[in-house]
Formats: C-alpha cells, structure tokens, sequence
C-alpha cells in the first residue's frame, strides 16, 4: 500500500470527535419539525425510526457493522442497537463538550458530513439523530466503545446531564431509545410493525450481509424465541433476492435474474432485472438506501442502457425485419421487474418531493454498467435472449393497438362538457380544487349519491360491476375498456409526455378529490382494490399528488326510541347498543342502497361529519409486490393475505 493510500486507510479507521462537524443550530425544529421529517403524521413519525437506523447502516456501509436490532417498546417508544464503532464520546475541540452530546443536539452533525469517516452515507436529509431528539419526549443514548459504557439523557433535545461512564464492557456499539412527543405528533404515536417491517426488508436487500432484527414488545408470540413478535431480515445476494420476492406472485419469462454490482466513474452501481408475462413495468431505484420514485439520472441511464443494448441484439438477430413500425423504449420496459441502486458521495436531489437524481454524472455510470451486463446475458443466453426480444415484438405490436386506443381517451377527454360520460352527474364549481368526484359502485348507489349530494362542489359517476382487472389486461385492452374510458374523460387528465408515453398529466384535472365510495362487503372492497390497482398502474400520479380517497360508509344503524347512532365496526356497534340499555334495533347496511339519501349524505358524504382515507403509497416495492399478489393468477399467497389481514379487509395502499 502507498504512503497515501495508508494515510487515507488511518483517516477512515479515524473515527473521533474530530470527524464530527456541527453544520447548523436545531432551533426550528421544534417549531417547524415539517420541513425536516416531511410531516408529523403518521409518515414522520415513522421517518424518526429511519432517521435513527441509517446511522447504522451508515456504519455497515463503511464495513463496521453487521447486526442491527429494532424494537417497539410496550410504550411506542423505540430502541435501536448496533454493534458498529460506536459513536465517539471524546471532547468536540470546536463545541467544548462530549463528541455524542453534539451529536445528539445539533442539527446536520455527524459523521455523514466528514468524507473520511463515510465515502458514503444512507438516508436523504442528513438531519441525523439531532432531529429525532428534538422531537421526542425522552431520548437515551448508550455507547459501547474502547472498553467502556457511556450514557447520555435529554428531553426535547436539550441534555439532561453531561456524558457520563456507567460501566465497562467488552462489546462496541450505539444504543438509541427515544419517545416521540405527543404534543408534536399529535395524530397518532402509534408505530405499525408492518411498516417499519417493510422499510427494514428493504434495508436488508439493499445492504446485503446486514441482519436486521425488529421486535414488537406490544405483540406476545409464543413460538419466538424472544416470547414477542419478532422478525429477522438478512439477505446473501442483495438486489437479486430483492428481485425474486418482489416478483414472487408474476410468472416468469426466462429462467434466471439477471444481475450486476461493481463501480463505474467511482459510483457504485447495482442492479438487479428479471422479465415475467405480465404487461406492466414496474422499475425501482435507490440512492444510498432511499427509494427515489421520481427516479433521476440513475434510471434514465438504465433506461438507455437497457434500449440501446437489447436493440443492437434484437436488429442483429434479424427478428424485428417483419415489424411495419419502430420498437420503442416502452417496449423494452413491458413485463419487466428491475431494481436499480446507486451509492453517491453526494446527491443534488430534485422534484416535487425531493427523491429526483439529478446528478449528471450517474446516467453515464449506470448505463455502461447495464450495458455491459446484459450484453454478456444475452450472448451467454441465446434462449432468453430469443424469448426476451419475442415479447418486445408483442409489446410493439399491442403498443401500436393500445396507442389508437388511447387517442379516442384524449379525443374524448378534450372534447367540450358535452363530451362528457352521460352518466356524470357532474357539480357546478368550477375551481377543480373545490370539486370532488364520487365513483360509486352500481347505478342504484349513484342514484342515491346524487339525490343525497351537494351539488354545487360534489360529482357521481356510477360505475357499472367490477372494472377491467389491469393486472392482468394487455394496454390497450385497459384503454378500450368503457368504465375506464368514463374515468379518465370525467377526470379530464390526458396520458402521455415527451419523456414517458404512459405519464399522466394532471394539468386539466377536474376535481381534486376523487372518492372511491363502495359497499362495506367483501364485493365492495373487491371493487375499490380493482379501482386502486388501476389507478396505482395507470394513474399514480393521481394518489402521489394526494388526490385519491376511500369513503368510510356505515355497517350499522343503532336505534331506540328516537336515538339513532351509526357504527363503522362490530365493536363500535356492541358498544353503542350497550350504552342505549335495553332492546335495541339494528340494521346492517348490505350495500349503498339500503341507505336513502339523507342517510348517506350524514354519514358518507358530509364533509362535517364523513370519514375519508387518503391513500398514500408508504413503500412502493412493498405496494407493487400486494397488487401483483391481489391482482394476479396465484391463490395461496393471496389467501394467505386475506386471512393475515381479514380484519382490515379495505387496502389501504
């Protein structure tokens, strides 16, 4: 090793005070803590377990790391513990007191800010654990380092007492427990294990050789070794298992995934593809462990990489002589599961929600990387390389069926009110953001939604049984379907950009709510997972931008004498009954049309009284690897979720 290269190796295995720079003061995060967690629902509270967990993987990513435990405590409160370096508990020379204390409270401190404690470093803020500690009641901090145990409290960030030493030990490591505060989070404090199960899969197939272990203290489970709920990720080869469970319900096209993972430019590069029968293209990208859904420069260059290769191959192989037209990008996307994942010492992230690549320098990197991969697959696999070019030739070929399909959808969208689907009832605002359209299951329901709504601001369409189920349905299949046709002309929104044929334009939506109202029954949530399904394949940019909503109509009436009171669950009907003493009479709501107009107005539709859930999409590969099981041809998995999930039959994506 050179005189540099060691000097460099000693600045990395360096990890002390000195490493952590304190970029800003955490003043406003109390006031404002939005502008640094996204929200303080139910998103931020759970990006606090985040914030705290990348720290350590941060430190696995530097290779000093391996197990990382996560733990819902009885209280929701949480613990997170690694047994990476530990973080440094040496005086700050610049701050005056304990390397920990800084930083625990002070915002953008840490390790991820020295380029030589960390090439590169997860997560998408850089806020760190500072901002967790500002936003909770109580936090603890546990270190196990050179031998000893350190220990620091605080409470709203501020500390409690200096850095002390309680103990000596023979492991290294951090332990973090913190309590959000409720009078920030003020919706719920309330931790879903399956999210937080969700994130650290992920964590674990984007950090191969890291076992991830996450306990619910809420949850007894005699079989675990723990006596609680317990679940532990580890994963040996990365993307490509990654690939395999997230494409575990689609029937595969060739035999094997095809993978890559290696530096190009300095940037490491991984990816992971496979191609299955179904009609849709579903790509993921990541940078430093973050789902980028906007995508960037990483996947533009895979794109490339992917088109420019597989249409050398298929022009050289003489099979695309016959086609009376040009293949596409597209057409080399349908039916394809890829998951593209890039590591960047520094990303410029752009768009509407930050998660955009914007760094020039990727696309180039990903592109020779993928090209390179698939030019050796292709050679290595005459017989998936022959079936790989067959589907992009019927991907054209409905492509080019799908694209006149389309064209009547946007004649029709364009069109004046007159074009309009006869059976709208539409409402008399004009300021789509005060507008709000009702898609209702049956003419007999909308018959009723329209005698029991308001008019100036609120819109029906009644749709007829069960739509298409797109899934399963070829494009132009989808774009020929009447009930979809009605939909994408009552909301107004046209399909297709420049860069993307499939992108949604939301500039002439008509209504910026767009209910999905359905029987509380199995045959209704049916319906409302065929409607998401499609709107999250064709419409997503729809339920990003906050648009799609569930009504929550009644199950029952309660009544005695002249007391009435509705109950949306079994246990809220007992215990209205219970409170009415005596006899009392109830009706169960089979469907929207047992309810007479003012009945559904009071209890549906009223935005003073109305439920809706929004519907948000948490996780997108875990949200793409649910519909594809709902949706699609394999029983057992998806019996296995209704019954995991009976008791919240409606999917709330």
């Amino acid at each position: 090793m050179s005189e540099e290269a060691n000097k460099d190796e000693q600045k990395k295995n360096n990890y002390s005070a000195d490493s952590i720079q304190a970029l800003e003061g955490m003043e406003h995060v109390r006031m404002r803590p939005s502008m640094y967690i996204g929200d303080v629902g139910v998103r931020g509270l759970h990006h606090l377990v985040y914030e705290v967990v990348d720290n350590s993987i941060d430190e696995a990513m530097g290779g000093h790391c391996d197990e990382i435990s996560v733990t819902i405590n009885e209280d929701n409160s949480i613990t997170t513990q690694d047994n990476g370096r530990g973080i440094p508990v040496d005086l700050h020379k610049k701050e005056g007191v304990s390397a920990l204390e800084v930083v625990m409270t002070k915002i953008g401190a840490g390790g991820k800010f020295d380029k030589d404690s960390y090439k590169v470093s997860g997560g998408l803020h850089g806020v760190g654990v500072s901002c967790v500690n500002a936003l909770s009641k109580h936090l603890k901090a546990t270190v196990h380092r050179d031998g000893k145990i350190w220990e620091q409290e605080y409470s709203k960030g501020k500390a409690l007492y200096p850095v002390k030493s309680v103990g000596e030990t023979d492991k290294r490591g951090t332990i973090v427990t913190f309590t959000p505060d409720d009078t920030i989070f003020t919706q719920t404090v309330e931790y879903s294990y399956e999210t937080l199960a969700n994130r650290m899969r992920e964590l674990s197939f984007l950090n191969k050789g890291v076992a991830i272990t996450l306990m619910d203290k809420r949850q007894k489970d005699k079989d675990s070794e723990s006596g609680y709920v317990t679940e532990r990720f580890f994963s040996e080869e990365g993307l490509k298992e990654f690939i395999k469970f997230l494409d575990g319900n689609r029937e595969p096209l060739i035999r094997s995934v095809i993978s890559m993972e290696g530096e190009k430019n300095d940037i490491p590069v991984e990816v992971a593809m496979v191609y299955n029968t179904s009609y849709t293209e579903n790509l993921h990208s990541y940078v430093n462990n973050i789902n980028t859904h906007e995508g960037g420069t990483h996947l533009a260059g895979f794109r490339r990489g992917l088109t420019s290769t597989l249409k050398k191959y298929a022009d050289a192989s003489g099979m695309l002589e016959k086609l009376k037209f040009e293949v596409q990008g597209d057409d080399f996307r349908e039916g394809l599961t890829a998951i593209i994942s890039v590591k960047v010492a520094e990303p410029q992230f752009e768009g509407q929600t930050k998660t955009k690549l914007g760094n020039r320098e990727v696309s180039a990197a990903v592109s020779q990387a993928v090209s390179e991969m698939l030019t050796n697959y292709l050679e290595e696999n005459p017989d998936d390389a022959k079936t790989i070019v067959q589907k992009v030739i019927l991907a054209a070929q409905a492509r080019h069926a799908a694209t006149k399909a389309r064209e009547m959808v946007q004649r029709k969208t364009v069109m004046s009110i007159g074009g309009l689907p006869g059976k709208l009832s539409d409402c008399s605002e004009q300021d789509p953001a005060l507008c709000e359209v009702f898609l209702v299951e049956g003419d007999s329901a909308g018959g009723t939604a329209k005698q029991g709504r308001d008019r100036a601001f609120q819109a029906i369409l009644p749709l007829r049984g069960k739509i298409l189920n797109v899934e399963k349905a070829m494009t132009h299949k989808v774009f020929e379907n009447e009930e979809i046709k009605n939909i994408y002309t009552a909301l107004g929104v046209t399909i297709g950009t420049e860069d993307d044929s499939k992108a949604l334009n939301l500039d002439k939506l008509r209504y910026h709510k767009v209910v999905i109202m359905c029987d509380a029954d199995v045959d209704g949530s049916h319906i409302e997972t065929l409607i998401l399904t499609f709107f999250f394949r064709y419409m997503r940019e729809l339920i990003e931008g906050g648009h799609v909503y569930i009504a929550t109509p009644p199950l029952y009436l309660v009544k005695k004498g002249n007391k009435k009171r509705y109950a949306w669950t079994d246990k809220e009907r007992d215990e209205i009954a219970e409170s009415f003493n005596g006899s009392v009479g109830i009706q169960r709501y089979k469907g929207l049309g047992e309810m007479n107009a003012e009945q559904l107005w009071d209890t549906t539709m009223n935005p003073e009284f109305r439920t809706l859930r929004q519907i948000t999409i948490d996780n997108a590969t875990e949200t793409d690897r649910v519909f594809s099981m709902l949706m699609g041809d394999e029983v057992p998995p998806r019996r296995e979720f209704i019954e995991k999930n009976a008791v919240y039959a409606n999917i709330d994506a």
